[in-house]
């Protein structure tokens, strides 16, 4: 893009990908209208610039002499620093840890806490998995309740908390729901557990590319102990989580990984430990994906965080108001007159009594929209939102354990990007109401081993796009 500054209006053309055409039914194409971003987003253009240019220099790290070896050091140890200042970081007592993606990390932490018998951990009902199996297995968990609209009961919370009486260890939660996109007021959260003696995570993965971060001094009440976020989610996706946390939290104890880089010295009779991160990020890193997180980081920051979160709550009003012109359309989470302020572009809904399976699947192939459709990792949470019943969850269990995922429930979810735009709202919308309608262009067969429908004598072939 040679020296066009990129802004909120025209970062568009600086997606990989943002113009191109896939096929669909009928033997057409269309411009792909990517809105599964709380999935995963595309890369940015000088992100995949700035690693092309890195690639020449790249090698090992850490205890290599050559020029290249230290080149890929200092820009590595850079990418932690970038990272701090995201996050609004200025002391020395915080350090970033790298991993794969938040589930990794959010699986380090849970296995690095140690918990007495009587000591518990409190998470929420609205979670993603990653932020509540991990604590499931290495500790005693409770989970704060949500109200029928997705909503957490700051009440419950404190309720627990007292109840306890200083045997919760960590309070962990969402910085924003990845099924309706409420956030979480996280700095309130964080003065209510450390009144209560407690810690605080925050998994960030759905929160970072749309808002900005600050986790505050360790002496402010507010401060945020621990947050984890994936680069995938904001436009780096080349495998790349970070932990941002007190170092004193990570100096005694073993790391849940051992091996190369995570010593100072090792005979057969003793090992010493390196101090944080090393004693924590076990074997090679994986330096082009820190260059190319840091790198997302900074081009957000151009942008600006505030242009982002304004352009993104612009859109989903606009959304929620085109929304309701779909008849027999129901989204779940607070109605539009929720403040906007406080839920990101994360809109899930059902049309009718359509499976989400089916209405994703017409969306794709007929209309070269990406979606998602299912649980969003989240079955608590989108079960209550569903209204589920005990007994129709017992033999939803029976069916999925018999491999008949016919009848699973869930909703669509669409997702922003802050490169979206109003017109591909309107597509959507459009799309919504002609498969409303009933303006279909294929018959779809749901096949019940994967809950998935696919238009009856059509494959994509994926050869003609991509082949290694």
């Amino acid at each position: 893009m040679g020296s066009t500054k990129i802004t909120i209006d025209n970062v568009k053309n600086f997606i990989v990908g943002y113009d191109q055409n896939v096929p669909t039914l009928g033997n057409r194409t269309r411009r792909y209208i990517n809105l599964d971003n709380a999935a995963s987003t595309p890369t940015l253009k000088p992100v995949l610039d700035a690693i092309n240019e890195f690639m020449p220099w790249y090698s090992s790290i850490h205890r290599g002499t050559g020029f290249k070896s230290q080149l890929s050091t200092h820009i590595f140890e850079q990418t932690r620093d970038i990272i701090l200042r995201h996050c609004h970081v200025v002391d020395g007592d915080h350090v970033v840890i790298y991993g794969k993606n938040t589930t990794e990390l959010i699986n380090k932490v849970a296995a690095r806490l140690q918990t007495e018998p009587d000591e518990l951990v409190l998470t929420t009902l609205m979670e993603h998995h990653s932020n509540d199996l991990p604590w499931r297995k290495n500790q005693n968990v409770e989970f704060i309740n949500t109200d029928e609209h997705g909503l957490l009961d700051l009440n419950d919370l404190e309720k627990r908390l007292k109840a306890h009486k200083g045997k919760v260890r960590l309070v962990s939660t969402t910085g924003a729901s990845n099924v309706t996109g409420l956030l979480n007021p996280i700095h309130q959260i964080a003065r209510l557990a450390h009144a209560h003696g407690a810690q605080v995570l925050v998994d960030a993965a759905q929160l970072a590319p749309h808002r900005a971060i600050d986790m505050r001094p360790q002496d402010d009440p507010e401060h945020i102990d621990f947050l984890v976020m994936s680069a995938h989610k904001f436009y780096a996706p080349y495998g790349q989580g970070a932990l941002i946390a007190d170092k004193e939290a990570f100096i005694p104890g073993e790391p849940d990984h051992v091996g190369g880089g995570t010593i100072e010295i090792v005979d057969v009779n003793y090992v010493h430990w390196a101090e944080p991160p090393e004693k924590e990020e076990a074997g090679t890193p994986n330096v082009v994906g820190a260059l190319a997180m840091a790198k997302a980081l900074l081009v957000m920051d151009e942008i600006g965080m505030d242009n982002i979160a304004r352009h993104e709550m612009e859109l989903t009003t606009y959304a929620l108001k085109r929304l309701k012109e779909v008849p027999d359309l129901k989204i779940y989470g607070p109605d539009e007159n929720y403040n906007i302020e406080n839920r990101l572009g994360v809109i899930s809904m059902n049309l009718g009594d359509l499976h989400h399976a089916y209405v994703a699947a017409i969306l794709n192939y007929e209309y070269a929209i990406a979606v998602r459709n299912g649980c969003f990792c989240a079955h608590p949470y989108l079960k209550k939102l569903l209204g589920v019943t005990p007994e129709e969850n017992k033999i939803l269990e029976e069916q999925i354990l018999r491999g008949d995922r016919s009848h699973i429930p869930g909703a669509i979810r669409m997702s922003f990007g802050m490169y979206n735009n109003e017109e591909e709202v309107d597509a959507f919308v459009e799309a919504l109401k002609n498969i409303q309608q009933g303006k279909i262009q294929a018959e779809y067969v749901l096949n019940p081993q994967t809950g998935e429908f696919h238009p009856k004598g059509f494959d994509f072939d994926f050869d003609r796009y991509f082949k290694l």
